[in-house]
């Protein structure tokens, strides 16, 4: 289900002030800010609410971003409004997302990393500031180019 152009607007501009404001403006991630800089992240909405929906849609971003060159396209922002809003779900997500990256062999080219609203590292306690070093207004599957980490 595609949702009305304001929705996908108001999740584009918060998951980009997320990243401006968080990750670069924390220097959470010292490649963040010369990629978005230049426009070399790309960011796709994913309407999937189921896990097939998501992972089909995942494939297809892992191709694309794979289609282009590293001047074109740095890194990729899969951001999933509709899907995955418990984080015990969105962390079984993960592990099929990883299997799907093996199965493509793409393992050693591309990483997922992973960001959610209600993010919690496992050997933290609950309030740890921590968390929100991984935490974004909407679940999202960051795909990077391994070579891009090597270099960075």
């Amino acid at each position: 289900m595609n949702p009305s152009q304001s929705f996908a607007d108001q999740v584009l501009h918060a998951t980009t002030g997320w990243l401006e404001r968080a990750v670069i403006g924390l220097n959470l991630c010292p490649f963040a800010k010369a990629v978005h800089v230049k426009g070399q992240i790309h960011y796709v909405l994913s309407w999937s609410q189921d896990t097939g929906g998501v992972l089909d849609d995942l494939a297809a971003a892992m191709q694309d971003l794979l289609a282009h060159t590293r001047q074109q396209r740095e890194t990729t922002l899969l951001i999933l409004p509709n899907a995955f809003r418990e984080f015990r779900d969105f962390h079984g997500l993960m592990q099929k997302a990883d299997k799907l990256l093996r199965n493509l062999k793409l393992e050693g080219v591309l990483q997922i990393a992973s960001f959610h609203p209600q993010f919690e590292f496992a050997d933290a306690p609950a309030g740890d500031m921590a968390h929100y070093t991984n935490r974004s207004p909407y679940p999202v599957l960051h795909l990077l180019r391994e070579d891009s980490i090597d270099g960075a």
